[in-house]
């Protein structure tokens, strides 16, 4: 049996399934979980959506109001992974990316876990894991999921819709090196389930508020730093200036790969003091410019060679002046 049905039978056999997935929600993980939850109801079984925290606005479009999150609802939320017997961790490697308030609920559990992700170093905790380090997403996994379980008849729009969400976005509109031709194979078969992916980018693309455009119009022509002897750009915004905007969770996710439009750069990086923390997004072009080995080593993160995520404890002025002290030893 392939391990695609190994889990299929443990979706058939479960009582109580839970689709968990990381904190600081994005495309891909929110698009997984949708699509698996479709395709789990198409099986004739009913989930349950734990996520950490909300999605960011851009995503609204998409119909989560069957997701409980930990930040609105935390007794809710623990009283299902209580209860189940077999959790989903969909889009992450290690148990501690779901944030300290899940974190223990699921250690506790004794549900059979399965992973499904293509981040690199997959802790080893689930009792079934789909590592795909080469995959474009988790989205384009799900989709696996359901053709290798013998299933691709069940998928249609509801279910399709989402999970081309999660890969557009997870690829930057499929511009990344992570797109290969099984990439191209999937999203023809989301296409063929229905799917209108013309529909998905403009409601993706056409829903920016005013302040949202201030803001990376603002970065971009205030707070933009170019090192062109290594070809890196780099902005940084504090909670002051996130502020003065009516920042919203979501506001400055395309702002690296906006500084990676400019001519000639390799990488972009872009930080913002939220929670007392900076957050660091690195982007990067090309097999030759990886962000994920500075991410990991200096500033306690990691991910894909190309996109990357990070944090800083240090002040604004101090992230930066720490940026530019390492990247001439990466770029």
């Amino acid at each position: 049996m392939n391990t695609y049905k190994q889990i299929e039978a443990a979706i058939k056999s479960a009582s109580n399934i839970v689709i968990t997935a990381h904190k600081s929600a994005d495309g891909d993980s929110i698009g997984s979980s949708l699509g698996l939850l479709y395709f789990i109801e198409n099986l004739g079984k009913k989930a349950t959506i734990c996520h950490p925290d909300k999605a960011p606005g851009f995503l609204y479009w998409l119909d989560t109001s069957s997701i409980l999150l930990m930040d609105d609802t935390p007794d809710e939320v623990a009283n299902k992974i209580a209860e189940a017997d077999l959790i989903f961790c969909l889009d992450y490697n290690a148990i501690n990316r779901v944030g300290a308030d899940m974190q223990p609920l699921l250690e506790a559990s004794e549900a059979q876990k399965i992973m499904i992700d293509h981040h690199l170093d997959p802790e080893d905790f689930p009792t079934i894991t789909v590592s795909e380090t080469g995959a474009s997403s988790t989205s384009e996994l799900i989709v696996e999921l359901i053709e290798q379980s013998g299933n691709i008849d069940l998928l249609d729009e509801k279910i399709g819709t989402p999970l081309y969400l999660g890969i557009l976005t997870d690829t930057g509109s499929f511009r990344f090196n992570s797109v290969k031709p099984r990439t191209h194979e999937v999203l023809a078969k989301l296409l063929a389930s229905g799917v209108e992916h013309h529909l998905i980018h403009e409601k993706l693309s056409d829903n920016n508020t005013e302040t949202r455009l201030r803001l990376q119009g603002f970065a971009m022509s205030e707070k933009l730093e170019i090192l062109y002897e290594n070809n890196v750009g780099i902005i940084g915004l504090s909670k002051e200036e996130l502020a003065k905007y009516k920042y919203q969770k979501g506001d400055t996710d395309n702002l690296a790969n906006l500084v990676l439009t400019i001519k000639g750069m390799k990488a972009a990086i872009v930080f913002t003091e939220r929670d007392g923390i900076m957050k660091i997004s690195f982007r990067s072009k090309g097999a030759d410019n990886p962000v994920n080995v500075l991410a990991k080593e200096h500033f306690n993160g990691g991910g894909h060679a190309n996109a990357s995520g990070g944090m800083s404890d240090l002040s604004v002025e101090e992230t930066l002046d720490k940026l530019k002290q390492l990247i001439p030893q990466y770029f």
